[in-house]
């Protein structure tokens, strides 16, 4: 079974959001047999990505980085995403950290990186805004000599 994880930022701006939808769908369709999907299913690329994942016939994994992590969803929107979502799952990994920290963060990556066949970052390729960010989980994933894909547009500027 091929592996394939996910990070990426939370916020897509508008004008990417078809872009990254289309990509995505190709990564995911562009192989053969059985799939696993690898997710934290934040807001944003983590639940698109195991939307997407889903659609497309994939086992979906669901690594919680800590214990508190659905007081996390600030957006009533996005907490019903990752619910419906996880209750999807096939498989529920959880970190062993009682709150969402930088820490818990960088450790829900890295399990993903670790686990992962390749490693699909919608990713702006600016550094990471606190540890644990999209960047240094791709940095990460690159020491390790997995393949990263890189999903963004030249000229589009995330918040």
């Amino acid at each position: 079974m091929k592996r394939i994880g996910v990070t990426g930022h939370r916020s897509i701006p508008d004008e990417l959001l078809g872009h990254v939808r289309e990509s995505l769908r190709a990564v995911l369709r562009g192989h053969q047999g059985p799939l696993e999907a690898l997710s934290s299913l934040a807001d944003g690329a983590d639940q698109l990505f195991a939307d997407i994942a889903l659609e497309c016939g994939a086992d979906l994994t669901v690594v919680i980085p800590s214990g508190d992590y659905e007081d996390t969803f600030e957006d009533p929107d996005a907490l019903a995403g990752y619910r419906r979502l996880k209750h999807r799952a096939t498989q529920e990994v959880r970190m062993a950290f009682a709150r969402s920290t930088d820490e818990a963060y960088y450790a829900a990556g890295a399990y993903i990186a670790d686990s992962c066949d390749r490693l699909v970052a919608v990713w702006d390729g600016l550094p990471a805004r606190g540890h644990g960010g999209t960047a240094e989980i791709v940095s990460y994933a690159r020491a390790l000599g997995k393949p990263v894909t890189v999903i963004w547009r030249a000229g589009v500027t995330r918040d």
